[in-house]
C-alpha cells in the first residue's frame, strides 16, 4: 500500500461503573477491547500493559560497572520502529557510546545465561538489563 503503515487498534471503553456487568461483560469479550473506569480505578494497570504490548514497547535498563541498575530510567525501543537490538539500545543512550562499542553484558529473559556477553545484533527483550563495554585504548 505504498508508504501507508497500519497499526493494531485498542479500543478502550470507560465508565464501567455505570452499566450492568452484563454490558461490561460484552464489551470485554470484544476483540482488542479494554474496558476501564477511571472513576473506580478498574483495570487501568491492565489497560497500560496492552498499549504496550500493541505499540511494541521494550523497556531495556541500563548499568555502569560495578554499579547496581538503574531502574527509574529506562531506555525504550519499538520493535516497529528501530528494531529492539543491542545496537538500538546503544544508538539511543549516545552515539559516542555506539562508536565506542566493544560488547555488552546482558541480564534478563533474552539471554540463557545472567550475564551473558553479547554483540550488536543481540535481539533484546521487555525488563532485560544491559551494560556496554567501551574499547579499550592503549
Amino acid at each position: 500500500m505504498g508508504n501507508r503503515k497500519y497499526i493494531r487498534c485498542l479500543y478502550v471503553y470507560n465508565k464501567i461503573d455505570m452499566v450492568t456487568v452484563e454490558e461490561v461483560d460484552k464489551l470485554a469479550r470484544l476483540p482488542n477491547s479494554v474496558v476501564i473506569s477511571v472513576h473506580a480505578g478498574l483495570n487501568l494497570d491492565y489497560m497500560l500493559a496492552k498499549m504496550w504490548e500493541y505499540m511494541g514497547l521494550v523497556r531495556v535498563y541500563t548499568k555502569r560497572k560495578g554499579a547496581a541498575p538503574d531502574f527509574e530510567g529506562p531506555v525504550v525501543l519499538s520493535g516497529q520502529r528501530d528494531g529492539i537490538t543491542v545496537d538500538t539500545c546503544t544508538s539511543g543512550i549516545s552515539k559516542e557510546l555506539r562508536a565506542v562499542f566493544n560488547f555488552a553484558y546482558v541480564w534478563g529473559k533474552s539471554v540463557k545465561h545472567s550475564p551473558q556477553r553479547v554483540g550488536l545484533t543481540h535481539t533484546l527483550e521487555d525488563e532485560d538489563v544491559i551494560q556496554v563495554m567501551g574499547k579499550t585504548v592503549k
